[in-house]
């Protein structure tokens, strides 16, 4: 099977992931599904997670931190601002502490401690993953397309998704079981919620808010994630730990995408060395992958001979993905 062939079997899947070690074209893999998907009459989403990555660079537009901008008719880009996102964040502890318990103005050692959980090495994670789940709760685009951070962040994510999952439900299991002694304490005083109820209902709300984006990532029926690996025996290898501890977190991998691969039509006397060992090597590699991932590979790209960005060359990786003329 084809990619082409996989996202028209499967139209349910409407969030689209690549993932894989940085560096090996997952950006410019998403901005060409992206593309190819809107040029095909569906709403698209494209949005990167990587603060490494620049889908501005690609597409040659300011996107940064600007929310979702309209890159063509149908085609919408974002770019995440972590360090605004927790500035967000800490703003809305504030002032929920202040409402909570009556203040006016939070106490120096608690503005003490929102500040310095800003370099929590954990705290730009959580604010991106909290992004994702606003960009995907919303639900305004026929599809969605992720840029994934490198692997090692990715299972962070996932991990993190089941760990606070796991703890919520243990508190708001707790904290229910509280409430109903709350409840009736609180009728027989003809008292109204009471500041620990609201404790519960915030509780409640992130657990909702987790259990949305977790199951996203996990749903066979509505998900593709796809593996972006090069010819190469150490991302080989890489990839397919991987994709093992993947499945462990139940993630639907729909297939593999091979990049850079270089043609070996150019092997003449005349090539340098180099490159000539590189194509020798590749030829290895690629029967590597035959072997290892066999027809999960769905796409097969070669090395391009410019850099990918701008609509044009956009355009040109999305007919080669996807084996199909664009208008």
């Amino acid at each position: 099977m084809s990619l082409r062939e996989m996202i028209e079997k499967y139209p349910e899947r409407k969030y689209i992931m690549f993932g894989g070690k940085g560096g090996l074209g997952k950006t410019t893999f998403s901005a060409a599904t992206a593309y190819y998907l809107a040029s095909r009459g569906k709403k698209v989403l494209v949005f990167s997670v990587d603060p490494q990555a620049s889908l501005s660079d690609i597409f040659e537009r300011d996107i940064f931190g600007k929310g979702n901008v309209e890159i063509m008719p149908n085609l919408y880009a974002c770019e995440v601002d972590a360090d605004k996102r927790i500035h967000d964040y800490q703003e809305e502890i504030r002032k929920k502490i202040m409402d909570m318990y009556g203040m006016k103005k939070i106490p120096e050692e608690i503005e003490s401690y929102i500040r310095a959980s800003s370099a929590e090495p954990a705290m730009e994670e959580s604010a991106i993953f909290d992004a994702v789940v606003d960009i995907v709760i919303k639900g305004d685009f026929d599809y969605y397309i992720y840029d994934l951070v490198p692997l090692g962040h990715a299972l962070y994510y996932l991990s993190m998704a089941s760990i606070y999952d796991a703890w919520l439900e243990k508190i708001t299991s707790l904290r229910e079981q509280m409430r109903e002694y709350d409840k009736a304490i609180a009728t027989m005083r003809r008292e109204e919620e009471t500041e620990e109820d609201q404790i519960y209902n915030e509780l409640k709300y992130i657990k909702e808010r987790i259990g949305a984006s977790s199951k996203i990532m996990t749903d066979r029926e509505k998900t593709a994630f796809f593996f972006v690996i090069t010819p190469e025996e150490m991302i080989i290898a890489d990839t397919e730990k991987a994709a093992s501890l993947f499945k462990k977190y139940n993630v639907p991998i729909a297939g593999y995408v091979v990049n850079r691969v270089i043609d070996r039509n150019l092997l003449n006397d005349n090539i340098p060395a180099y490159l000539k060992n590189r194509i020798e090597m590749q030829k290895d590699a690629l029967k590597d992958i035959e072997e290892r991932f066999g027809k999960s590979v769905l796409a097969t790209v070669p090395e391009f001979d410019s850099e990918i960005k701008g609509l044009d060359s956009i355009k040109r990786l999305a007919e080669v993905m996807f084996e199909e003329k664009l208008p």
